[in-house]
């Protein structure tokens, strides 16, 4: 499995130790690569560029607030949907692993609903396609994440979180830069974003190769034990609230400015017509091949300096200054300077993100759940970061949103500090 040697027999639902594991798992490295790419890309491409155009049209007056309502709704939604779909992933027996089946089925499940999406005119039609689109995608997201800590050993885990921020930095600026390229015709948009989410689960189940997990021990679910197998954890968990919390802090920095993007673009740097594709494109090829480098670099030096911390504290100090450039011009030149300065700071956090949340796990006996309760965090800040920026523009006007989201990310920064036990 994954170019591993064993010493002893390992069952396939668990971790390997690094004893085991003597080679690096490309196989799953090329798996989670491809399919957090397939997924994320569509998704980022959808609620970053084309649904802010459509409730620009539905809504033109209130598109601020509507894209707020939206990102509300559909994180109740994911929060929920993250919690049980990742305890049942958990649970899965089958001859397909317990992974794959919720990977395949929810990628299925979140292309028909993109296909709706793009059928929306309506505020409420936005909504609720987001929210019934959050339920199959959470069937990727948390059970996709887990794989990293199901068939990892920890020496190998920041290389593999580097190759998941990888699929990440290319579905995030990519499918933004793809999705541009519709805004003259969403409706094919939302069709092709469509055909390469239905990809998703089954490209990566094919690398991943998952092994049964029918004859898997699985504990039955009582009264007592149901908050440890389907709800938050509460033993041993201050580092993972601390991780949480932190995390949920520089993501919504991050989404405070992609969020409203487009916006910022049309309405603060005053672009209009082609230029605004030109540098929506531009921003996000700069951020990708920009991320990318530190993906490169930034996991596997993780792994030699046997250190997760201070990577991540590091990181989130970049995202600061460079969410802080735009707040003093307006010039289009301050949109490209941003994008490169907070790309290095975002590549670097995305590569240790991931092995950082697996060393404050409660327990590794639900690591979906407790990883999708993790990714939650993902979920929230793309909420809360529409929020604060939309309050900030009502009060003092777009040139506010920059400061809220360094200030954030420096509160992110330091709750990350406080995490103990992990170097």
């Amino acid at each position: 499995m994954d170019n591993q040697t064993t010493i002893r027999e390992r069952k396939p639902w668990e971790t390997p130790t690094d004893e085991e594991q003597k080679k690096l798992p490309v196989r799953t490295a090329i798996g989670l690569v491809l399919g957090v790419m397939l997924w994320l890309g569509p998704y980022l491409g959808l609620v970053g560029v084309l649904v802010p155009q459509a409730m620009a049209r539905i809504t033109p007056d209130h598109k601020a607030g509507a894209i707020a309502l939206m990102s509300t709704c559909a994180m109740i939604v994911s929060t929920i949907a993250n919690i049980i779909e990742g305890a049942l992933s958990d649970r899965t027996r089958s001859k397909h692993g317990r992974r794959t089946p919720w990977i395949v089925w929810g990628s299925i499940g979140t292309a028909v609903v993109i296909v709706f999406w793009g059928q929306c005119t309506t505020v409420w039609q936005e909504v609720l396609a987001d929210c019934v689109y959050m339920i199959f995608l959470n069937m990727i997201v948390a059970p996709l994440i887990a794989v990293i800590a199901d068939r990892t050993a920890p020496k190998y885990r920041g290389t593999i979180s580097s190759a998941y921020a990888l699929g990440n930095d290319v579905g995030q600026f990519g499918g933004q830069a793809f999705a541009s390229l519709f805004l003259p015709v969403p409706t094919t948009g939302f069709i092709i974003l469509a055909i390469l989410t239905a990809f998703s689960g089954p490209v990566a189940a094919l690398f991943l190769h998952e092994k049964s997990t029918k004859d898997m021990p699985i504990e039955k679910i009582t009264w007592k034990n149901f908050s440890h197998n389907f709800a938050f954890p509460t033993k041993n968990a201050r580092n993972f609230y601390l991780a949480l919390i932190g995390k949920l802090c520089i993501v919504t920095a991050t989404f405070c400015i992609s969020s409203y993007q487009l916006y910022i673009l049309t309405d603060y740097i005053k672009l209009h017509g082609g230029a605004v594709q030109k540098y929506v494109t531009l921003i996000s090829m700069i951020m990708m091949v920009c991320s990318m480098i530190c993906v490169l670099f930034a996991g596997p030096l993780s792994d030699k300096i046997g250190k997760r911390k201070m990577p991540v504290i590091l990181a989130s100090i970049v995202i600061a200054i460079g969410s802080l450039l735009p707040m003093f011009t307006n010039q289009a030149w301050i949109m490209l300077a941003y994008a490169a300065v907070a790309a290095f700071g975002k590549g670097a956090y995305d590569s240790v993100d991931q092995a950082l949340n697996i060393e404050v796990l409660p327990d590794p006996k639900t690591a979906a759940k407790d990883l999708g309760l993790l990714n939650m965090a993902n979920n929230g800040g793309q909420v809360f970061g529409p929020v604060f920026a939309a309050a900030a523009i009502s009060m003092v006007g777009y040139h506010g949103i920059f400061p809220i989201a360094a200030i954030t990310a420096i509160i992110g920064c330091i709750l990350i500090v406080f995490i103990k036990n992990v170097k």
